[in-house]
């Protein structure tokens, strides 16, 4: 699986009640969650994240467990996160929906075009091909289909 974006650059410890805040969890309307997405670090990030990567620091989607913060991201239009490490809850939530995520470490510059292809094992950002550990087969096959229901829904 390929892929392609611009990136958006994030600090390090982007913990979930940062992605998407609590107060917007009384709905179950992921256009909401995609409207305040990062509302209480940057107000005007949420428009900028349709068709982008987000390269961050360490520790990507620390804090609880919700699985509305990779949903809020891919219902913006996040296309991958890259980060060095994540927050396993997070990385898994985010493959159980079909949000790419890539563990690396890259030097961002806002708005340069990231590739990636998940397959091979590699991100690009616009500095050469960095290698990077390849999903397995089975967390490639989840993403690929959309998430996890559409991956079992085929596989039934």
């Amino acid at each position: 699986m390929q892929g392609t974006g611009k990136a958006i650059c994030l600090p390090s410890d982007i913990d979930t009640d940062l992605i998407i805040a609590g107060r917007y969890l009384r709905t179950k309307d992921r256009r909401i969650w995609a409207e305040h997405v990062f509302e209480d670090l940057d107000p005007k990030l949420a428009p900028r994240l349709a068709g982008a990567v987000i390269v961050a620091g360490k520790n990507f989607g620390c804090g609880s467990s919700r699985e509305q913060a990779a949903i809020a991201l891919k219902e913006a239009g996040v296309v991958a996160v890259v980060a060095p490490t994540f927050a396993r809850i997070f990385f898994r939530n985010a493959i159980n929906i079909g949000l790419p995520v890539i563990e690396a470490d890259l030097a961002c510059t806002e708005g340069k075009a990231v590739t990636f292809d998940l397959s091979a094992g590699w991100v690009d950002a616009g500095t050469g091909r960095k290698k990077v550990a390849p999903l397995s087969q089975r967390m490639l096959a989840i993403v690929q289909a959309g998430g996890l229901v559409p991956y079992w829904k085929v596989k039934r």
